[in-house]
């Protein structure tokens, strides 16, 4: 199975990164491959950058369809996602769709901690959407920039932590979901530190590719 992730921003550090994310998660058999979107904006950040995003985004969709058997759009708004799927007859995944999805198979409440506050009603929105409302606890913002997650060194990743033992505490949720493509690599450590399951969208959208594959 050939799995493409398209990064519908602009940053290209953080393309490298959902793709190691994603092979470490793939099995034997799955090929993964990225894109960038290279005429987005550097992050998305809201619903005016996923519409900045989009044509760029879809029209990697349509160029890049005889190259994939299933697409995954790495952002965690999944940003053009109904549409995206009008352009091919192969299975197009949302990180976001993906991520919360499993975090709450069979009945399990969570909470989602992203970035900014201006992508909390799209999330909202999208949990409505997704039949996720009565599970989802609440949608937390770390108000940590999508680029700060790119830069060495940063207190970008104890902000975000900060916010996960906020959830846990004020929420009490039976998970936690990394609300942004750039927490890819965070999830493997998050859960070991604070003891609850944390999802990650990158991961979550190739498992549940390779479970949708005939070859499964």
């Amino acid at each position: 199975m050939r799995i493409l992730f398209i990064n519908p921003n602009a940053t290209v550090s953080m393309t490298n990164k959902i793709e190691a994310a994603a092979r470490a998660a793939a099995s034997p058999g799955t090929v993964i491959h990225s894109a960038t979107n290279h005429v987005g904006p550097a992050s998305i950040q809201g619903p005016a950058d996923g519409e900045a995003a989009e044509p760029g985004l879809l029209a990697l969709i349509a160029e890049r369809d005889a190259d994939a058997d299933a697409f995954v759009i790495a952002c965690f708004d999944d940003t053009g996602l109904e549409t995206a799927r009008t352009l091919t007859g192969k299975p197009v995944i949302g990180i976001g769709e993906a991520a919360m999805r499993a975090a709450a198979d069979g009945g399990r409440a969570f909470s989602v901690v992203t970035t900014l506050s201006v992508s909390i009603p799209v999330i909202e929105e999208n949990v409505r959407a997704y039949g996720l409302g009565s599970l989802c606890r609440q949608v937390r913002a770390s108000e940590v920039p999508v680029l700060a997650l790119e830069e060495p060194g940063s207190a970008a990743r104890e902000t975000v932590a900060a916010e996960i033992a906020a959830a846990l505490a004020e929420d009490r949720p039976g998970a936690v979901v990394l609300g942004c493509a750039g927490m890819a690599d965070l999830a493997e450590a998050f859960a070991a530190r604070f003891g609850v399951p944390v999802f990650d969208g990158v991961v979550c959208a190739v498992k549940a590719l390779e479970a949708q594959s005939p070859d499964a």
